[in-house]
């Protein structure tokens, strides 16, 4: 098989609960070997996504193709996926090696194989010499593992993981992300993620799906999801961003903020209504004389690695990060280079290529 054709794919899914729509006719592939996040506020339909490729919910209507097969009718225990969820749902009777042999031992495998597979599980997640212990003697990242370890050993060909990260400590967190993208690598197996959190998102996704309200707003990988956010919802959903009305003037000229600034987008027709977004570090400080716009520091708030600095040009306020602090109160200038002037219409849902 041609290593990226579609494992996977949604065709025009819709789900409704007792008349209310959760998800609105969407169509999305993904394919093999690929980390596939989909990212989006709570109540976006995101989970009923996952759950509907699980089995544990029918779509209301559409397709749910595996390998071009459609597997709708098919029950969990028959698809060749995986669940981790956020509460990991371990066994406290039974200790590690128990908790995640339990599959193997329901297959009736040999024990040696068992213990095998059990071995090479634990040495994956780092917790060799782990077998023994009691699953409430760990922490929450090493039980986190030991839910991971549990779908992985029975070799599925796609991992689902909804949230499975959100009852860790910030610190553990961000070290998990960079284990579970590790991990995805080295099995070469599909991970479709869930989260709202849109650091974990572009820490660790090939491709990530931005949904809102049942829709999918965008599809692409993640510095494509940065730097050209389809709508603005999108772009002040994945990062901070300065988000204005505007009015785009002609191809390549907008207006925003009081007054014309050049840009590199066209195909919007003339004095037609847009949305301009603009990334906090893509805006420089310069003297008030040469800016091409002048204001007011608010307020400056030390961020760690950059200044975060709220400045009042009359017509607009910008958030600007830099790492050159400006006192409160200051005047300063601003300059924006064409390049970082993002145009777009409202609420576009574009597609996913191929």
């Amino acid at each position: 098989m041609v290593e990226n054709e579609h494992l996977i794919d949604l065709n025009h899914i819709t789900k409704e609960y007792d008349g209310v729509t959760v998800l609105d006719d969407i169509s999305l592939y993904i394919r093999r070997k690929e980390f596939v996040t989909l990212l989006g506020p709570s109540g976006c339909g995101k989970t009923t996504t996952l759950r509907i490729i699980a089995g544990f919910e029918t779509p209301t209507s559409g397709e749910v193709l595996f390998e071009g097969r459609d597997i709708v009718s098919l029950p969990p225990y028959k698809r060749r996926v995986n669940t981790v969820f956020q509460k990991y749902a371990l066994f406290p009777h039974l200790n590690v090696h128990d908790n995640i042999a339990f599959g193997l031992k329901l297959k009736k495998l040999p024990r040696a194989e068992i213990d095998r597979r059990v071995d090479a599980m634990l040495d994956l997640v780092n917790l060799s010499g782990y077998g023994k212990r009691r699953v409430d003697a760990l922490s929450g990242g090493q039980q986190q593992r030991v839910a991971i370890a549990r779908s992985l050993v029975n070799e599925p060909e796609v991992l689902l993981l909804d949230e499975p990260l959100g009852a860790l400590d910030l610190k553990l967190r961000k070290g998990m992300q960079l284990e579970l993208k590790s991990m995805q690598q080295r099995l070469g197996i599909t991970f479709l993620y869930v989260t709202h959190d849109q650091e974990e998102a572009l820490t660790m996704s090939d491709t990530i799906v931005v949904m809102r309200d049942g829709h999918i707003l965008q599809i692409g990988d993640p510095k494509h999801i940065y730097d050209e956010p389809a709508n603005a919802f999108v772009a002040d959903f994945i990062g901070e961003s300065n988000i204005l009305r505007g009015t785009m003037v002609r191809d390549e000229l907008v207006h925003f903020a009081g007054q014309d600034f050049p840009c590199v987008d066209f195909g919007f027709g003339e004095d037609a209504p847009v949305d301009v977004v603009i990334r906090p570090e893509d805006i420089m400080l310069v003297g008030e004389d040469v800016g091409q716009l002048t204001g007011t520091i608010r307020s400056v708030l030390f961020k760690g690695v950059h200044y975060e600095m709220i400045i009042d040009c009359g017509a607009a306020t910008f958030k600007v990060h830099s790492t050159t602090m400006q006192p409160q109160g200051s005047r300063v200038g601003l300059s924006i280079v064409p390049f970082n002037i993002h145009i777009m219409r409202p609420m576009e849902r574009p597609g996913r290529e191929g």
